[in-house]
């Protein structure tokens, strides 16, 4: 099994290009996540890494932020988080025990970044235009992971209600359809 830092490691070498090739002027476009727009969505995955690097290091996280984090040089601030991140999960027993005011195994905490890392990577590619192919064995972590953690994710209002697939659906779109997303989404009018 591989740990979380690893895996991590794997996603940001897969999200990093994403967010570095997002051109300013589609900051504004439309998103998979229908309440976020690029921006808002580039400002919502921020705010992710920074807490749940927060929570590696068992502290106490704050989403209650709303800072807009689009500004100056937000690619290789992006491409530093993430490094943080990754680094955060590597620590002595970060995967240990409960993650840092969530009352949940430090190891689903994990694999809740790794999807966030992943899946909202996939949002902004589709968003911007760009190709997006996740790490197999990322994949292969997360399938069972986001499936278990998938009811409860909905009470919360996290996922959305499961997307069908076809029979032969691979395993990142079974994925995003546990998410509530639609595997083939597509911008409106490109």
């Amino acid at each position: 099994m591989k740990t979380i830092s690893e895996l991590l490691e794997k996603a940001a070498a897969q999200a990093v290009p994403v967010v570095r090739g997002i051109d300013d002027g589609r900051l504004a476009d439309g998103t998979p996540c229908s309440e976020y727009d690029v921006r808002a969505l580039l400002n919502h995955l921020f705010l992710v890494i920074d807490n749940f690097r927060i929570l590696a290091a068992k502290g106490t996280p704050d989403f209650s932020g709303t800072e807009d984090v689009v500004t100056g040089d937000w690619r290789g601030r992006f491409d530093d988080r993430t490094a943080q991140l990754v680094k955060a999960w590597a620590e002595p027993g970060a995967e240990e025990g409960e993650a840092g005011g969530m009352a949940m195994p430090a190891r689903t905490v994990g694999l809740m970044v790794l999807g966030d890392l992943t899946v909202h990577a996939w949002d902004l590619a589709r968003a911007t235009g760009q190709d997006f192919a996740p790490d197999p064995a990322v994949v292969t972590e997360l399938e069972p992971g986001l499936a278990a953690m998938a009811p409860q994710a909905r009470e919360m209002k996290v996922f959305g209600e499961p997307f069908p697939v076809a029979p032969g659906a691979t395993a990142f779109e079974r994925v995003l359809a546990v998410t509530g997303r639609d595997p083939g989404w597509r911008p409106a009018g490109r």
